[in-house]
């Protein structure tokens, strides 16, 4: 991936908020990311009906469900837009972004971002105290399960369309896989490879 414009400079919250509202970028470590280009369709799909199934899950329930782009504030130097998390702690939430590590994140993969989001952000995530990930993949469909364990995470399990899903961190939800992964496009026989350098995201200085 790409390096700062400038590598002595260090990224932090205040820099973040004074970025232009059209565009996507996320904080790591005072590190910044340009999160573009725009999820694909397929991508959208499985984040609305995810999205679906937690606001109905949680109705009612102290936990709420945030969906992305909602900015996550977890220090002055890391500031992230997961697909989904959920909220437990109601005064992390502020009227402009979540304050805090939550007790759910979930990241739905793409080609571009796939290393950004198992490495860098999933290291964040457990220095944060984040409980619990999910890392889902539109193809081929499923879902991994992560649990904070110690410094690191613990890979719980992974769910494919067929599967009864399980969350540790919330024994009585259940997803509807089969919904949740039904889309109308075909798969394209087109080769993902993830790089490292400039797939799609890039630090860049633009303050």
């Amino acid at each position: 991936m790409g390096e700062p414009a400038y590598k002595d400079k260090r990224y932090t919250w205040n820099d973040y908020r004074q970025l232009p509202d059209d565009e996507r970028w996320e904080i790591i470590g005072g590190e910044m990311f340009d999160m573009s280009p725009a999820p694909t369709t397929r991508h959208q799909s499985i984040s609305g009906e995810l999205s679906f199934q937690l606001m109905g899950f949680f109705k009612g329930k102290p936990c709420k469900p945030f969906i992305g782009p909602t900015d996550l504030k977890l220090s002055n130097e890391d500031v992230v837009q997961p697909d989904l998390m959920v909220v437990c702690d109601q005064s992390q939430i502020t009227e402009s972004h979540v304050e805090g590590a939550p007790v759910l994140v979930v990241e739905i993969l793409s080609p571009s971002t796939q290393r950004h989001d198992r490495k860098r952000k999933m290291e964040l995530y457990a220095r944060a105290g984040v409980k619990e990930v999910w890392l889902v993949s539109p193809l081929p469909p499923g879902i991994e399960v992560f649990l904070l364990d110690g410094a690191t995470y613990r890979f719980m399990g992974m769910y494919q369309i067929e599967d009864d899903f399980k969350s540790p961190g919330f024994e009585e939800l259940e997803l509807d896989l089969e919904a949740m992964f039904d889309f109308p496009l075909e798969p394209t026989p087109e080769v993902y490879v993830v790089k490292e350098d400039g797939a799609g995201y890039r630090a860049k200085d633009v303050l």
